[in-house]
């Protein structure tokens, strides 16, 4: 079912509606021309009083898992590449990844919600397969100060919405963005269909 969550923001925070962002989507306003964020969605991965981390869903590099992970890339969902996660520690990995229904926490699994959690890279892939449905490797993360990510959102930089599970694994991650505003409706649905560049409209 389409989240219909409405844009949340700092104030929201202080009256309790929502005390993280931690397991949410950051979707960049059109207005938001930074282009390490441009049109993106970012999946909160962790957001506390100091500071907030997440990674970019929707931009795919041309570089494949197989290259820099040997004997990962069979339990990566397609595309099977790595995604630029962010622009902070681009030498860094992080995988993230959804376990199967009913499967609890194990060794190496850091769930964020529901059955989505990062997955520890270090450990053998033959061991954790049979627990997984989906795995996305990213190098780098966005990151936030305190204080920093609330600013940007109360400033207008972007939505908070909730997450779907399917979101971090989609097969065509471009298409994230419109998506994610599309299945909100009404005016906020609209905004899909902001050109990239206004003056050419």
């Amino acid at each position: 079912m389409a989240s219909r969550d409405p844009w949340m923001t700092p104030k929201d925070l202080g009256r309790g509606v929502v005390k993280s962002y931690t397991g949410h989507l950051l979707v960049a306003m059109p207005t938001l021309r930074d282009p390490h964020f441009e049109r993106t969605v970012v999946f909160m991965l962790a957001h506390e009083a100091d500071g907030a981390l997440g990674v970019v869903l929707n931009r795919p590099t041309g570089v494949s898992v197989a290259e820099v992970l040997p004997g990962w890339e069979p339990l990566v969902s397609g595309p099977q590449v790595l995604f630029e996660g962010g622009p902070v520690g681009p030498d860094s990995a992080i995988c993230v990844a959804r376990a199967k229904p009913g499967v609890a926490g194990f060794v190496g699994f850091s769930r964020i919600i529901g059955q989505i959690g990062t997955l520890d890279l270090s450990q053998e892939p033959a061991r954790v397969a049979e627990r997984l449905e989906y795995v996305r490797v990213y190098h780098g993360y966005a990151g936030w100060g305190a204080g920093q990510l609330e600013k940007e959102i109360e400033e207008g930089s972007w939505f908070v919405f909730s997450a779907l599970p399917s979101d971090p694994f989609l097969a065509q991650p471009e298409d994230l963005w419109q998506l994610v505003l599309r299945r909100q409706g009404g005016l906020t649905a609209a905004v899909a269909h902001f050109p990239p560049d206004p003056h050419l409209n």
